[in-house]
């Protein structure tokens, strides 16, 4: 049922976003096709479809065999019509993707490091790759901090990031819709993708440049908590009064204040037990399917020195899966995912 608050404009922009999807995930496909799927009777689907391919957003691409009457045309949606961006930002240097709209790459590549100049070093970067793409429609940004509705708020130790509203920043500089993701749920969300896994309930480790961080993922839904805080693990108290970072740390001899900067996982018995208390109590909590970790930080042999431990703590048939993945791979996956989304949603924001 039409909702009767809705406007003209927004029932036409609904519409258009949901043939555009339809064709994409298709391929291609016929009128009769797209009423079938979508529920939209074929006057409606044939004036759409011959707005969308005026535009040149869709094209023609043949005829279907007849089965006695007129045979039917065949649409699929033009790959190159709207490009997206997805680009996360590192303590050493910023990763980026451009691919078009059925996530083929365009260009892949890395820039300088923005995390300690500002924003505005960011906006020029990004910039650059609009000039060099108009078509650009979406951006996707990760970065290592925690993220509600665009603004960071919580990145140790960038104060120059703190507090901005990175997706108002770049919108209104560019006028294209932005999404802003915290590192590991976009990593998460990119593994989940890259293995063609729906439903089910992971958990993503991190210790990288900037620190301990996860992506936790329940029942196929990423999860952000209700002041968008959910996976900064590094605070996550652990024996004593040491926090998980402290732990981490503490055996390397270093007399750090508790920050999240520069930890590592080396395989010392004590971190090793500090990552299996971890790992038991996202069991207990979440009770997840697996749990990924970067394969540039760890090795099976320490990956079953920590399955091991982790069972003087849960019983072992509760226990997660425990994986190696590339991060890099599923970072930027999971953020084309996201603009691939918002490119679909969002691309006519400003019409």
């Amino acid at each position: 049922m039409t909702d009767i608050h809705t406007s003209p404009k927004e029932m036409k922009k609904a519409i258009t976003q949901r043939i555009r999807a339809a064709l994409i995930m298709m391929g291609s496909a016929t009128k009769a096709d797209l009423c079938q799927r979508l529920g939209i009777s074929f006057p409606t689907i044939s004036k759409f479809l011959t707005q969308m391919e005026q535009d040149g957003e869709i094209h023609y691409v043949g005829e279907d065999d007849s089965s006695g009457g007129r045979r039917a045309k065949r649409y699929a949606y033009d790959p190159e019509y709207m490009l997206g961006l997805a680009i996360f930002v590192e303590k050493t240097e910023t990763n980026y993707t451009v691919f078009n709209c059925i996530g083929e790459i365009k260009e892949e590549g890395i820039m300088p490091s923005v995390l300690q100049q500002d924003v505005q070093l960011l906006g020029n970067h990004v910039e650059s790759l609009i000039e060099k793409y108009p078509k650009l429609r979406s951006i996707a940004i990760g970065v290592p901090g925690a993220v509600s509705n665009g603004q960071i708020i919580f990145i140790p130790p960038y104060p120059n990031f703190l507090d901005n509203d990175l997706k108002e920043t770049i919108e209104s500089r560019f006028q294209i819709p932005v999404i802003v993701e915290n590192d590991m749920n976009a990593s998460v969300l990119g593994f989940a993708s890259n293995n063609e896994i729906e439903n089910e309930s992971l958990v993503y480790l991190y210790f990288g440049q900037n620190g301990p961080g996860s992506g936790i993922m329940i029942n196929g839904d990423v999860v952000r908590g209700s002041t968008f805080f959910a996976g900064e693990i590094a605070l996550v108290p652990q024996d004593g009064d040491r926090s998980f970072v402290q732990a981490l740390k503490d055996e390397n001899g270093s007399s750090d204040n508790g920050s999240s900067e520069n930890a590592s996982l080396v395989p010392t018995d004590g971190q090793i037990d500090a990552v299996a208390r971890l790992i038991a109590t996202f069991t207990g909590i979440t009770n997840p399917k697996a749990v990924i970790f970067c394969n540039e930080e760890i090795d099976e042999a320490l990956l079953a020195k920590i399955k091991e431990r982790s069972a003087t703590y849960m019983p072992r048939k509760h226990l997660p899966v425990l994986l190696k993945s590339d991060f890099k791979e599923d970072y930027l996956s999971g953020l084309q995912h996201l603009a691939l989304d918002l490119m679909i949603t969002g691309s006519d924001m400003y019409e």
